[in-house]
């Protein structure tokens, strides 16, 4: 069944120099996921995954909301209304796509905007980097009307917060800025939203120049080993090593050639210049 035109607005798209700018599209809702969102974000997230020119994802909202956390009305009280199966399909949608994010293809950034509520935590979470506007809301609201933080977002919260924290955002449903929000933890850095998307976009020029085989190997890496013990890390990030390798060992193997035998760069200082590889 094709998307229905109201729906594939929900997530609009641009591509530039390599980077797919993504925004929910629902600024009247403060960008609340709707099931017509989550589902028109898989849709998105499938296009882009493999796609040529697209060597980034930044994910960002439309209007003076990243994502308000899920629509009240339709994600839960209309949902609700078609019993346990409508229930069950809302989650499928939106969980599926958190989950996609986490490990996809490419590397992925969330550009905080503005509000970031409840359900927000999951793609928040989901992105490989997080850069908020100081100006921004973060809170975890679902104690003010009467359920536990769900979907991830108590996960996301003990993740990424101290456990003290974590509690105390949990609990009060008190909502932080952006400045508090990465002096916590919950994102990487905050700044002036008028100098927000100039610094994602210099952050995804940076990724750029990565290989992004071995850029996919170390997110992929990193969220896997912080459930491991140190034992089955150093087992696993060997062959991780080994399964990137087979995938790209060429690109290794420039990178020892320009540093070893070119002396044209040194890895503790930037990357090697895939342009000038002998596969180029």
């Amino acid at each position: 069944m094709s998307t229905s035109h109201i729906e594939e607005e929900t997530v609009t798209y641009t591509i530039d120099s390599g980077v797919a700018w993504v925004k929910f599209n629902r600024p009247e809702k403060r960008n609340a996921m709707s099931p017509a969102l989550n589902r028109r974000m898989l849709e998105v997230l499938d296009a882009l995954e493999f796609h040529p020119e697209v060597g980034v994802l930044v994910l960002s909202g439309e209007g003076s909301a990243w994502t308000a956390g899920m629509d009240l009305q339709q994600y839960f009280r209309d949902t609700e209304a078609h019993g346990l199966a409508g229930t069950r399909q809302a989650q499928r949608e939106s969980y599926g796509w958190w989950r996609r994010l986490r490990w996809y293809e490419k590397p992925t950034i969330a550009m905080v905007n503005g509000w970031c509520f409840g359900g927000g935590y999951g793609p928040l979470f989901a992105c490989d980097l997080a850069f908020a506007a100081e100006e921004a809301k973060f809170g975890l609201s679902e104690i003010n009307w009467g359920i536990l933080p769900g979907g991830g977002a108590s996960k996301v919260a003990v993740e990424l917060l101290s456990f003290r924290r974590a509690m105390y955002h949990a609990m009060t449903g008190e909502p932080i800025d952006g400045a508090t929000a990465a002096e916590w933890g919950l994102v990487n850095e905050a700044l002036p939203l008028a100098q927000l998307q100039a610094r994602v976009a210099e952050v995804a020029a940076l990724l750029l120049e990565k290989n992004p085989i071995a850029l996919k190997a170390t997110k992929d890496a990193l969220r896997r080993v912080r459930e491991m013990t140190y034992d089955n890390a150093e087992d696993y990030l060997v062959r991780a090593q080994e399964a990137a390798n087979s995938r790209d060992d060429s690109g290794r193997h420039e990178g020892l050639r320009q540093f070893l035998d070119e002396k044209r760069y040194k890895p503790g200082l930037g990357a090697y210049d895939r342009a000038h590889s002998r596969d180029a």
